[in-house]
């Protein structure tokens, strides 16, 4: 549920249910359940949106063992109310646990992310790339660690990470040097380096090389695509009964959304799809972006609200981006 105005009520012990509205014209829908309906949702996820409850709805909710989720548009989870206090569903949990706890499950499971991910980069070399001719030698690798994950998959998520590193690498190594189209002006002139697609780090980072703080626009924008793509797939995993944080690929990362960042690997190159073929078809206006003082690039609002609609059209188009999670 979404949108503005919102409503869950019990009445004559019904709940009743309307969604908001989100754009106009719209007719509000309108949901009922009844007790022990066969048909009563597993549970109800709120994304950001407004309106009212009331606390007989809480005792409904809790006595179907129907919880209700409050959601941020970024996929955090603000509240749970209703049910028995606990959102997802222990199953799919405890598949989520068993699968990272086995090696040959663990490494299965991501192999065939990564395998999904490098193929849907070897298509945008073909459908995007201005010079796709020239891309033998990419192709060629991208080919291999193909074969390699088919046939002679990694047995450790180390070596995992170390082939699909080697596939990034040479898929966005031939995006460089690609001439990008500016509309230049003098009250917006543009660094050098933004005359052409550049490298996926930032050139500012020192220590160790990171895609984090980018300093050319093209990275700002993919950066800015695969967390909005990150936060779908939060907000889906939610809505499905899974545990976001429980990842089974990165199972020790500590700093986000671990099982998000697992099912988003196959959805990285359709943000590059959208990005780069939106960045190549037309032209760049240098206002849409902003110069940190400290050199990071960012997005201007409408260029930011335009990348989200590129990505949520891109997955779209895609249909089920899942791999049977």
């Amino acid at each position: 549920m979404c949108g503005h105005g919102i409503s869950l009520r019990v009445e004559n012990g019904s709940l009743a249910i309307k969604n908001g509205f989100t754009h106009f014209p719209q007719e509000q829908e309108t949901f009922r359940y009844f007790r022990g309906d066969l048909d009563r949702p597993a549970r109800i996820v709120v994304l950001d949106g407004s309106g009212h409850l009331t606390f007989d709805v809480l005792d409904w909710l809790a006595e179907q063992d129907v919880p209700l989720l409050r959601v941020s548009w970024t996929g955090d989870v603000v509240t749970v109310a209703g049910g028995s206090g606990y959102s997802a569903d222990r199953e799919k949990v405890a598949w989520q646990q068993a699968t990272r706890n086995d090696p040959e499950r663990r490494i299965a499971f991501a192999s065939e992310l990564i395998q999904t991910k490098i193929v849907r980069a070897a298509e945008n070399l073909t459908l995007l790339h201005p010079k796709p001719d020239t891309l033998d030698q990419t192709r060629d690798k991208l080919a291999e660690c193909v074969v390699l994950l088919r046939r002679a998959p990694p047995t450790s998520i180390t070596a995992l990470q170390g082939l699909e590193g080697g596939a990034a690498q040479a898929y966005f190594q031939a995006w460089r040097q690609t001439p990008l189209r500016w509309k230049k002006s003098k009250r917006h002139p543009i660094p050098p380096d933004w005359e052409f697609f550049g490298s996926r780090a930032s050139v500012r980072a020192t220590k160790k090389i990171k895609n984090r703080n980018a300093t050319h626009p093209i990275n700002a924008m993919l950066n800015y695509g695969y967390a909005v793509a990150v936060g779908q797939t939060k907000i889906r995993a939610l809505a499905n009964g899974y545990d976001p944080s429980l990842g089974i690929m990165h199972h020790e990362y500590r700093e986000g959304p671990a099982f998000a960042l697992d099912l988003v690997e196959p959805v990285r190159p359709l943000v590059d799809r959208a990005v780069i073929g939106f960045a190549l078809e037309d032209e760049l206006q240098p206002a849409d972006f902003v110069l940190r003082a400290d050199g990071a690039c960012r997005l201007n609002p409408q260029m930011a609200r335009h990348v989200v609609q590129l990505v949520a059209a891109a997955e779209q188009r895609s249909g089920d981006v899942s791999t049977g999670w």
